[in-house]
């Protein structure tokens, strides 16, 4: 934006306003402590999960697979339809609340060690240090001009990347389409779609894990905007304690900082330079922050180098710094009244979601009328009703149904009385029922169908329906 201002001789200057910082990157420096340690086996947990799933056979398929084409939802033993599209309103409720909880206990515990943003910015940067090397060697190599060496290096390190991002982008679509006929349709026999997917998840992995990393969580991610509604005083957070740490300042031989009104900070800068959104956390809380415990795990050997206490940055909250508060003090202020909602809601929902799934009938069935025939009269005068009925079988069995009606004196289905339908199959079978003209008045009569398993008397369904009279 721009405005104009009268100078002291009388002539307009112009001053520029910017309204965003001017972007500059963040070099990472490596760490290594118990943080650190945790993000990686979350990084390796979730990722070993994503890759291995797809290949992971069950009873002769696919045990993970969201099957589009087949609109069956498989996840091991169990096989949910369109119809159970209720569970995955149920797992997002679960997520949202899980979500609630863990922020107003201990902050972003979901972006520093679980987000997909954290742990593929993990990966690539990982594979950034084993080829363009250390913090300062890459900064050095981003300075110098275009040479042959530099060239190579960061053509491998983008070929890596995108190979990387590929194969991430493959599994995606795995995930929806079987694996074995992907690997059958290698390498160029995927759908429109398929190619869309892969490319598209791997393109965004690829520019958002490689380039924006930290903008990605300061600008594009809308959880670090509300986060601050989910905080109290009581959340735990990493925090710079400022009346330990200050004023900083360097630590120099043979002189007493105590004596000289110095706090322990030596402003070494390293908190600075292992945060992966590149921020100061002797700043205060903030928004950028993704809770991954980086600057506590540089912070402390410092302080034990130069014969002080750990800590200075630590998982605290904000009352526990203000009223001094020890361990044990902090922990009984976990469980405050929101967090026992939170809790209380969360296990009512999962226990509910559990429980609705162990009780689940094995079994779908759709009653539809026969629009082109409401009613008609039979040979032997009674009144002809004929339905569609969709059977969904879905469990992973073939079954044998025996089929049935009531609701009305002298019902009964004219024909054949059970039907077979293969496993994880449906299958839609006419039927007509037949009931005497004296067994209800004109008009619509409730009437249910019973389906039941022969092999299983639990696995059985009964629908409600109309019967017409003229």
């Amino acid at each position: 934006m721009e405005s104009k201002e009268q100078g002291t001789a009388g002539t307009a200057t112009e001053t520029r306003i910017g309204f965003y910082e001017k972007h500059k990157k963040v070099y990472i420096r490596d760490v290594k402590g118990w943080w650190n340690t945790w993000r990686w086996a979350f990084v390796w947990a979730t990722q070993i999960i994503y890759f291995v799933l797809p290949w992971v056979d069950w009873n002769g398929r696919q045990a993970v697979l969201w099957h589009l084409v087949e609109r069956k939802f498989y996840i091991f033993g169990l096989v949910l339809w369109p119809q159970d599209v209720f569970y995955l309103a149920l797992l997002l409720i679960i997520s949202a609340y899980a979500l609630f909880l863990f922020t107003a206990v201990a902050g972003r515990l979901f972006c520093g060690y679980a987000c997909p943003q954290t742990v593929y910015s993990e990966i690539l940067m990982w594979i950034e240090n084993r080829i363009e090397g250390d913090r300062s060697a890459r900064m050095k190599l981003d300075r110098g001009p275009l040479t042959a060496r530099k060239f190579s290096l960061k053509a491998s390190k983008h070929a890596i990347w995108i190979l990387f991002s590929l194969w991430t982008g493959f599994t995606f679509v795995a995930y929806f389409t079987p694996v074995k006929e992907l690997l059958a349709a290698l390498p160029f026999g995927f759908s429109g779609w398929e190619w869309f997917w892969m490319l598209f998840y791997a393109g965004f992995l690829y520019m958002q894990a490689g380039f924006l990393r930290e903008q990605v969580c300061k600008y594009m991610c809308p959880y670090a905007r509300f986060q601050g509604v989910m905080f109290d005083p009581d959340t735990l957070v990493i925090t710079y304690d400022p009346e330990r740490g200050e004023p900083r300042g360097i630590r120099r031989k043979g002189v007493d900082a105590k004596a000289a009104g110095q706090g322990d900070c030596v402003d070494c800068g390293l908190c600075v330079a292992v945060c992966p959104t590149g921020i100061d956390i002797r700043k205060g809380i903030q928004y950028e922050c993704i809770g991954c415990g980086a600057c506590i795990d540089v912070c402390d050997p410092v302080m034990s180098k130069v014969g002080l206490p750990t800590g200075l940055i630590r998982y605290t909250t904000e009352n526990a710094l203000a009223k001094h508060w020890s361990a044990k003090e902090v922990s009984a202020h976990v469980m405050r009244p929101r967090i026992i909602i939170y809790t209380v809601i969360l296990l009512a929902i999962i226990g509910a979601s559990a429980w609705s799934l162990a009780t689940r009938v094995p079994l779908k069935v759709d009653v539809i009328r026969d629009r082109f025939t409401l009613s008609r009269e039979a040979d032997d005068g009674r009144i002809e009703n004929i339905y569609n009925l969709k059977i969904m079988n879905t469990t992973e069995m073939p079954r044998r149904y025996a089929l049935s009606v009531d609701g009305l004196d002298g019902i009964e289905l004219a024909g054949n009385r059970t039907v077979e339908v293969d496993s994880a199959q449906n299958r839609e079978v006419t039927v007509v029922v037949r009931a005497p003209s004296e067994s209800g008045r004109s008009g619509a009569n409730t009437i249910h169908f019973g389906i039941k398993a022969e092999d299983d008397e639990k696995v059985a369904v009964r629908e409600k329906a109309s019967f017409l009279f003229p």
